[in-house]
């Protein structure tokens, strides 16, 4: 079996969303420690870590940004913000070759509880979202792919798109979604040899969750279930799906295309006998 090699994004630029904090962060680190030049899209970017910034623009949950990691500020929902955020992000890196799509907003609730105003703001920045980076990395990724053979996309998506979960009708709307998106993008653009990938975390330990428990009656009794929901018995960690995103982005995954991958503590494919009752 091949290990990541120390090296592997060498002379590879990638472009990151959601890069200011949480699975975002964590994949722009290790993208970055591997040798990729790296750049992360946000709507608000801390300065960096040298010394820069306000904190008066950090987002919520996120770091002083890395030296190295080059930001460009964008909401994914204006197209064109994103159009020029993209276009400086392929200037200062020397092109795209990989675009990781993870920006995402989170809801909660039944399908009657939330109003369509929340329901076209979440569909617009995770469904849409992805539509806009990727309508505007496209000619970068193709010129990367025509130049060394391919480039590649990796998506956020979610157990919730594949499964379902109670009170997240909305989420799971969207990320189901994003699901079926990366197999059309994939089946679209596999003959110029972009290929398209997703991953679909479990629940993980980030920001929103962390918001999600605090506001919670019980966050222990919370965090409990949450625990006790994935076979594992614990939350998936940004790293830990940093890692399945490097690992889809990378040269390793070469043949691989059209395919999401659980990082999920076996949740969507696990049926595990409750403990036996005392």
């Amino acid at each position: 079996m091949s290990t990541p090699h120390a090296e592997e994004f060498a002379g590879l630029a990638a472009l990151i969303t959601g890069g200011a904090s949480g699975i975002g962060l964590a994949t722009a680190r290790l993208m970055a420690s591997r040798g990729a030049r790296v750049a992360i899209l946000d709507r608000e970017i801390p300065g960096p870590a040298t010394g820069g910034g306000s904190s008066a623009h950090t987002p919520s949950g996120s770091h002083p940004l890395d030296a190295g990691l080059r930001p460009v500020v964008a909401d994914v929902t204006d197209d064109g913000a994103v159009r020029a955020a993209v276009a400086e992000a392929a200037a200062a890196l020397g092109g795209l070759d990989i675009l990781v799509n993870n920006a995402g907003i989170g809801a909660a609730g039944t399908v009657e509880d939330n109003d369509d105003a929340e329901w076209h703001r979440v569909l617009d920045v995770n469904v849409l979202g992805i539509v806009r980076t990727t309508r505007a990395a496209l000619p970068a990724l193709r010129a990367s792919a025509a130049r060394r053979g391919e480039a590649a996309i990796v998506n956020t998506c979610s157990i919730a798109g594949v499964a379902g979960l109670p009170q997240r009708a909305l989420y799971s709307a969207s990320k189901g979604a994003v699901y079926a998106l990366t197999l059309a993008m994939a089946a679209d653009h596999v003959a110029e040899r972009i290929r398209v990938t997703c991953v679909t975390p479990g629940t993980a330990d980030t920001p929103w969750v962390a918001r999600l428990l605090q506001a919670a009656p019980d966050p222990d009794a919370e965090r409990a279930a949450l625990n006790a929901r994935q076979p594992m018995g614990r939350l998936v960690s940004a790293a830990e799906v940093a890692a399945a995103i490097a690992y889809l982005a990378s040269p390793l995954a070469g043949a691989v295309t059209g395919t999401a991958l659980a990082v999920d503590g076996g949740m969507s494919g696990l049926r595990i006998r409750p403990p036996a009752r005392s």
